[in-house]
């Protein structure tokens, strides 16, 4: 997929396929399951998939996602505009790599589940997009180097950022004089 097919981020206004709270034990049970029904309705392709970017499959007892691919390919008009995947409240023990092939992901929740290496984060490195990741919940919050992100980490990394990019151009229009 090049840089131009990646979708842009302000187009998810579509609702979520929402299969949430389900019971749902492994992925090819969606394709049975009616999925939740909002405030909005989905709208759906001519072959009856559906056309949002957003699959909610959390707090039901998935272990695993074998078939992940196949079963989305089956529910989605275009998987490959996945933008938010909301599998939280599982019992994933690990961070299965068909997740990193979703490039326009950009919203992956991933709390109280069963994850306990915390070298399974580094899976997800290759997703361009992605900008809001949760794990808290999940055992690698007691293994070594763990961090979570406060709202005050975020404050003191965006003025560490400010005050470095504006000392950077100072230092460059000095070098330029």
């Amino acid at each position: 997929m090049s840089r131009q097919d990646y979708m842009n981020i302000s187009e998810v206004q579509e609702p979520p396929l929402d299969y949430s709270f389900r019971s749902i034990h492994v992925l090819q049970d969606l394709i049975s399951e009616e999925p939740r029904t909002g405030l909005r309705p989905l709208r759906h392709s001519k072959s009856g998939k559906s056309l949002t970017q957003s699959l909610w499959l959390n707090n039901n007892v998935l272990n695993e996602l074998k078939d992940f691919n196949q079963v989305i390919s089956q529910l989605l008009e275009n998987p490959g505009n996945l933008a938010w995947i909301d599998l939280s409240f599982n019992d994933l023990s690990s961070i299965d790599p068909v997740l990193t092939t979703f490039f326009n992901l950009s919203v992956l929740y991933l709390h109280g589940n069963s994850i306990q290496r915390l070298g399974e984060v580094n899976k997800l490195a290759i997703l361009p997009r992605l900008r809001s990741l949760t794990l808290h919940g999940n055992p690698i919050e007691e293994e070594k180097g763990y961090s979570g992100v406060t709202k005050a980490d975020r404050t003191t990394a965006e003025v560490w950022k400010r005050m470095n990019i504006k000392h950077k151009k100072t230092q460059i229009k000095r070098t330029m004089l």
